[in-house]
Formats: structure tokens, C-alpha cells, sequence
């Protein structure tokens, strides 16, 4: 069995160098004979928008035709690949997970829409702004970065406003238990609880839970853990002028040198390191 591979920008494996990442379909797939194996990204969340030419999107198990005005929203941690047509043209933006999330108020219902892969059309204002981004990327003007995570904010909710209401097209076995994880997940991360943990508050085993996990995601139960509380540290990093030692306390962790090794086992970089590479 083939192992999937974790690709951080659209085919290569660096971090994210900027506040996001503008490509064009053809840019990339001249260099990789227009065809892209199943790989996920770890940290990115990635709109692709299909101008013209056609092609095929593997999304985990499934894979779709694609043609002129098709949208595909490929969450963090979906599985997914492509094959296109020599002369396909189309843009790909590419969003840092934790900007994205910064950007989702919980109480306005994006953030489950958007963790959903979803193949729709898109709409003219969608291409407008998609446009917009390309546009603003190259430049260094002043106030760049702060026009393009305005940008990037309007363009996700531009995607979750066309995908509201569709059912995905992605299932997994045992979808709600995923979920219901996922969930329990997201409200307890800073309590550091355990796969048993977890397992006891979802009335199931440990080993049921991880192998759910691992059937829908290609990780067990603890990369889950593990891969929430690195989030809410890059977050951290990211956006506030909180000291290391501060984010380390703050996520829970009693010993900021132990979260320190944890955060670059889990990212490849220092925490220190990672903030100096931030673009800006």
C-alpha cells in the first residue's frame, strides 16, 4: 500500500511563506505533467477554480469530473489529488489554516460548511475576488497583507455561502462518531485530554476511536489531539505578542521547553523559528 504523502503548498513540502499562496493550474502542472497524486496538507486550506479545460479531482475514495466554472474546497487534512487536461487554465489560492480559523466566528455556522470538501460552480463574485487576490499578491504595497486576509475572509465566505445546504460528497464510515470527536475535540483541546479520555466521554473504546479516525483521515485519534492544540499554538504565534513561555502556559502545557518540542515535532520548526519565518 502506497503511502500518502503531506504536501504543505500546492506540491511542495515548505511552509506556507506567506499570508497566502497564489498559483495558477498550468504554472504547476507543466512541471508535473499535469497530474497531482493523492496527497493532503497538513496546515493549508486550498480553493481551485477551473477556467477552462477539464479534468478529474480524487477527494479521498471518490474522484469527479471538473470542468470550466468548477470550484473545489479542499479543507486541511483532506485526502486529494488531480489530473488535468494539457492546457487546463485555473487558479489555485492557498489559505494557512490558522488565518483561516481566525477569520470563522463559530456562532455564524461557516467553519462546518468550509471543513467539508465540496465540488460547486462558481459565481462571478467569487471570480472577482479570486481575481483580486492575484492582483494584490505580487505587489509589496502598503497595508498588503492586511488587503489579503480581508480578501481571503470574503473569498471563504463567498465558497461556504455556494456549498451551504449541499450534502458533501465526501462519507466516511461512522461520520458522526468523527464528528462528535472532532467537536469534543474542539471544545476540550486545552484540557489535554487523552484518546481514553475522549473514548470514555464518546462511550467507545480507545482503539474503536483511533481506527474511525484513522479510516477517515489517514491519522489515529491522537494526531487529531495533537494536530488542534499545534493549531491554537501557530494561531498564537501568528497573531498575538504573546511571549513563547506565555502561548506554552496559556495551551496548558506546565513546561514551555516540553511545548516546545512538541511544537517542532509536530511542525518542524521551533516555535521561534516559526515565528521569525512569518511573512511580515
Amino acid at each position: 500500500m502506497s503511502v500518502i504523502e503531506n504536501f504543505n503548498l500546492f506540491g511542495e513540502r515548505q511552509d506556507l511563506p506567506d499570508v497566502v499562496h497564489c498559483e495558477t493550474i498550468e504554472a504547476r502542472s507543466l512541471v508535473h505533467n499535469w497530474e497531482f497524486s493523492p496527497h493532503r496538507h497538513g496546515h493549508l486550506h486550498q480553493f481551485l477554480l477551473l477556467d477552462s479545460g477539464s479534468g478529474q479531482v480524487q477527494i479521498e475514495e471518490n474522484r469527479h469530473p471538473i470542468t470550466s466554472g468548477d470550484l473545489v474546497n479542499i479543507p486541511m487534512g483532506t485526502v486529494h489529488g488531480f489530473t488535468f487536461e494539457p492546457g487546463t487554465q485555473g487558479w489555485v489560492v492557498t489559505v494557512a489554516s490558522e488565518l483561516l480559523a481566525e477569520n470563522l466566528n463559530d456562532t455564524e455556522g461557516l467553519r462546518p460548511v468550509l471543513q467539508q470538501p465540496d465540488l460547486v460552480k462558481y459565481s462571478s463574485e467569487i471570480r472577482g475576488i479570486v481575481a483580486y487576490i492575484f492582483a494584490e499578491y505580487p505587489g509589496r504595497g502598503f497595508a498588503r497583507a492586511h488587503v489579503l486576509r480581508a480578501l481571503s475572509a470574503v473569498l471563504a465566505g463567498l465558497v461556504a455561502r455556494a456549498i451551504a445546504g449541499k450534502e458533501p460528497i465526501v462519507s466516511h464510515a461512522d461520520h458522526g462518531l468523527q464528528r462528535r470527536f472532532e467537536m469534543l475535540v474542539e471544545e476540550h483541546h486545552l484540557k489535554h485530554l487523552g484518546v481514553a479520555g475522549y473514548a470514555d466521554l464518546l462511550a467507545v473504546t480507545p482503539t474503536h476511536l483511533s481506527r474511525v479516525m484513522r479510516q477517515a483521515t489517514g491519522q489515529p485519534a491522537s494526531a487529531a489531539i495533537e494536530l488542534r492544540l499545534m493549531r491554537e499554538a501557530r494561531r498564537n504565534l501568528a497573531f498575538s505578542n504573546l511571549g513563547i513561555s506565555e502561548i506554552a502556559y496559556q495551551l496548558g502545557f506546565g513546561d514551555p521547553a516540553y511545548f516546545s518540542r512538541v511544537f517542532k515535532r509536530a511542525t518542524g520548526l521551533s516555535p521561534r523559528a516559526f515565528r521569525q519565518n512569518l511573512g511580515g
